[in-house]
């Protein structure tokens, strides 16, 4: 099987690469004035901006650049170098992943593609399984640290990630395989004309190497992931851009029901989003309308008892932003979508849900900039079919401090409304969905600061404390919110530097995020301390010639869990993970290697759940 499916690609390949049309390159210094060709971006599509409020918004931006210096395979690969991101995977790659963005819960980080929400409304409690996410097709990823109710709407309460699906603008065919002839692999490639442009990505990946729980019966967990993404874009004069996206993905994943029962279980993750949308911009002003649909198509395998999972999402998004005069800016917007969904588990816990709710957003924003200062008011509110109206608001003020020196702080909200289960679900001991829910909210207060010491280096710091409250638990078979009049609190501190000479970049960072229940206790899963470093060096050697070398370090500290057969809460060992690789290009292919988890760590996260040691891989790139 596994060399069919390795044949299959090769074939694919062979087929593009020898009709390939070398790709017109994007236009770096892009003048709006230009009328011999369009003026390509890649331009983050922040919903509730504009050009005089994104100096308020904290993102981290990972370019297609970092992502392959990184070497990475999945998502996970990604977010494990992000200091205030917590992962716990459920064994290795495929298996059921959740994030703790900033202390908060696991159904508290809103995950996008191009600024569409994608979380799976099928599953319980609405969290997004990063398992089944591979890296292949994604050209950017965004990180939004902290609540972003008033920018994104719903889940947004830890923060948001937004996965940036466009064109890879370079022929590509990139190919790794690893000690235990597991591969993955990406086709990408481009057909233009003139103003107009089609980019296609297909990604694979197969994965098998440990069992995903520790037992007495352990076998080795397969992975099958299929990706693509299609790109197309039409430019009507110099502003106006008509465009779809569409991404399709396929996870075929082996999993253990109990460290004992370990055989016959499979799960089968589709998903498909597409959007079309026309966009007109100039050098002041953007607006965009765009139509989108998701769907989720899960199913699950139980020694032959079948679970299916189903939702969709249909909608629609209206941005537009203007400046005016250097000195302020506004924005507005509208934002529909209609979800459905239903599910069937049909084994020894047998439950059901089948509902639909829709939501109608409208949001404004300006900022202005007076002297050493810069104002931005954003606010939002949400009309929920079930819940009602939800206002959110975010609030900022910064300034600058002589010329390297800039400090600010903000207020904002966050909320989460309840998933169709928590509304409309059944089981078989007696829970009916309360339609009576109310949303979650939070408060966040933040300072930030970021000092630039020279053109090549400079210091970030933020601050922050946050309270959840109208806590949605499950109590005697029934989902409510809590009634105590008691938050959630997650307070922390991030700090991060960074440095670039000739050559290299250095990336240190350091986070400590305190998050404590209701009754004061921490919160699982959720170290309060983490650091690390991401280092890249540009090397010379008598042997290999000019090569790239990347080290990846992170130190994720104690920590409590539950313990997998007793429930009890236990303390979790840190750990300390080292990821380095090493890189060559040879005129139009570069070649890689790549140790993972180099210092052979042994450790469980969560409990009960093994996690892969030390892990060589290899492979190229060919790109024209």
């Amino acid at each position: 099987m596994k060399i069919i499916h390795l044949l299959m690609v090769i074939f694919l390949f062979e087929i593009f690469y020898d009709n390939s049309v070398l790709s017109k390159q994007i236009n770096q210094n892009c003048e709006w004035a230009n009328s011999n060709s369009p003026c390509i971006r890649i331009k983050a599509p922040i919903s509730n901006s504009s050009e005089f409020t994104y100096d308020s918004i904290k993102k981290k931006i990972i370019l297609k650049n970092d992502i392959e210096s990184l070497n990475a395979k999945d998502l996970v690969d990604v977010l494990e170098t992000i200091p205030e991101i917590s992962v716990t995977r459920s064994g290795p790659a495929g298996q059921q992943t959740s994030i703790f963005f900033r202390g908060a819960n696991s159904n508290h980080t809103l995950v996008m593609i191009n600024g569409v929400p994608i979380n799976d409304q099928s599953t319980t409690q609405g969290l997004h399984d990063f398992g089944v996410d591979f890296i292949q097709v994604i050209q950017q990823i965004e990180i939004y640290p902290g609540s972003s109710a008033s920018q994104f709407g719903s889940n947004a309460i830890g923060g948001a990630i937004n996965l940036i699906m466009t064109g890879d603008y370079k022929d590509k065919f990139n190919f790794n395989v690893d000690k235990d002839k597991n591969f993955d692999v990406l086709l990408n490639k481009n057909f233009n004309r003139k103003n107009e442009v089609l980019n296609f990505k297909f990604g694979s990946i197969y994965n098998d190497t440990i069992s995903a729980r520790a037992g007495t019966n352990e076998d080795s967990d397969t992975l099958k992931n299929f990706s693509s993404n299609i790109n197309y874009q039409k430019w009507i004069g110099n502003n106006l851009q008509i465009f779809n996206n569409t991404y399709l993905r396929q996870t075929i994943a082996e999993y253990d029901n109990s460290s004992s029962n370990q055989t016959g279980y499979e799960g089968d993750n589709k998903m498909l989003n597409t959007q079309f949308g026309i966009k007109d911009s100039n050098k002041n002003k953007d607006r965009s309308l765009k139509v989108y649909y998701t769907r989720y198509d899960r199913e699950y395998d139980e020694r032959g008892v079948i679970d299916n999972y189903y939702s969709n999402v249909l909608g629609t998004k209206y941005d537009y932003s203007n400046s005016y005069k250097n000195k302020f800016s506004i924005g507005y917007g509208l934002d529909y979508k209609y979800d459905w969904g239903e599910f069937n588990n049909r084994g020894s816990y047998s439950a059901s849900t089948k509902g639909n709710s829709d939501n109608f957003a409208t949001y404004a924003n300006v900022g202005s900039k007076f002297g050493e200062y810069n104002y931005s008011i954003f606010l939002r509110n949400d009309k929920h079919k079930q819940t009602g109206n939800n206002m959110s608001y975010k609030v900022d003020l910064n300034r600058n401090l002589f010329e390297n020196i800039k400090i600010g702080i903000n207020r904002n909200t966050g909320l989460r409304n309840p998933t169709l289960y928590e509304l409309f679900g059944t089981d078989s001991y007696g829970y009916s969905g309360n339609r009576n829910l109310k949303p979650e909210k939070s408060v966040t207060n933040e300072f930030y600061s970021n000092i630039d010491f020279n053109k090549n280096s400079f210091l970030s710091v933020s601050l922050f404390k946050s309270a959840i409250s109208n806590n949605i638990e499950y109590v005697s078979n029934k989902y409510i919110n809590d009634n105590d009049d008691v938050d959630l609190n997650q307070y922390g501190t991030d700090i991060a530097y960074n440095l670039n000479s000739k050559g290299s970049n250095l990336k240190v960072f350091f986070t400590q995020i305190n998050s404590q229940d209701e009754i004061k206790r921490k919160q699982l899963r959720r170290p309060e301390y983490s650091y690390g470093l991401n280092f890249t060096k540009k090397m010379n050697s008598k042997i290999l010639g000019l090569y790239d070398l990347n080290l990846n370090y992170k130190h994720y500290g104690k920590h409590l869990d539950t313990h997998s057969s007793t429930f009890n809460r236990i303390e979790m060992d840190s750990t300390d993970i080292v990821n380095i690789g090493l890189s060559k290009k040879v005129k139009h292919r570069k070649f890689y290697f790549k140790i993972s988890n180099l210092l052979k760590e042994t450790y469980l996260r969560p409990h009960g759940y093994k996690q892969p040691g030390r892990h060589l891989k290899f492979g190229f790139t060919i790109s024209r």
